[in-house]
């Protein structure tokens, strides 16, 4: 139950993408099993998710091969917040679309990767009170200003444009949105066939207001074996 600095009371679910299969990674088993701190890559988020003051549920989507594994380990480790486990879909996409069918009314979702493991509190806190704090918002992700220059390029590598890097921002989860809105985002996007890269490229195909909160760079994803050296 959110609180928050808002007096609105708000039921607030966070939805973990684990249905990764580590292709990128070159492992041979899915990278949110990777040890961190002992423990699995993906527990990390949990137990940030599962000490929030804000948090009410969490939906899990993994491997359906490995949906029994991942409930074991949420009880080894405390994590009482997790409503259920679903079976991913072919893609991340359709993975969490899975998740949200089985969520109930939540007036807040947050979409977390679960191979994101520096989760912050106040990403939680801050999304959630600038959806309260704003009417016209439907949806806040977190993010950090590229450093790097940025070209566009073609399929023969040649260099076609030069966007403003002022103007770009590297986006990362949590990804935050009125409930009502991402299950509408998703339902279009399933009814046209569009497959988006992030969360917020659908719900902003519905030409609503999502806007960033800068983050940290250390908020990573663990996707390549190169990544590993910030663990």
């Amino acid at each position: 139950m959110y609180c928050g600095n808002s007096k609105i009371e708000k039921k607030v679910t966070l939805i973990l993408a684990a249905a990764g299969v580590g292709k990128r990674m070159g492992l041979s088993y899915p990278k949110q099993f990777l040890e961190y701190n002992n423990k699995p890559l993906f527990v990390t988020p949990l137990e940030v998710a599962e000490s929030s003051k804000i948090i009410d549920n969490i939906i899990i989507v993994t491997n359906k091969d490995n949906i029994q594994l991942v409930e074991d380990i949420c009880k080894k480790y405390s994590i009482t917040k997790v409503k259920e486990v679903v079976a991913g879909g072919k893609e991340r996409q359709n993975s969490i679309y899975n998740a949200l069918r089985k969520d109930d009314n939540s007036d807040i979702i947050l979409v977390q990767d679960g191979v994101r493991p520096f989760l912050k509190e106040k990403y939680i806190e801050k999304s959630c009170e600038l959806l309260d704090n704003e009417e016209d918002l439907v949806g806040v992700v977190v993010g950090v200003p590229v450093k790097d220059t940025i070209k566009v390029v073609g399929i023969d590598g040649e260099i076609l444009t030069t966007p403003n890097r002022s103007t770009l921002v590297a986006v990362h989860t949590p990804q935050t949105f009125r409930g009502d809105i991402l299950k509408q985002a998703y339902e279009q996007a399933e009814k046209d066939g569009f497959l988006g890269t992030d969360d917020s490229s659908l719900v902003e195909r519905l030409d609503l207001k999502v806007k960033i909160l800068i983050g940290d760079y250390d908020n990573i994803k663990i996707t390549t074996q190169e990544d590993l050296k910030f663990l």
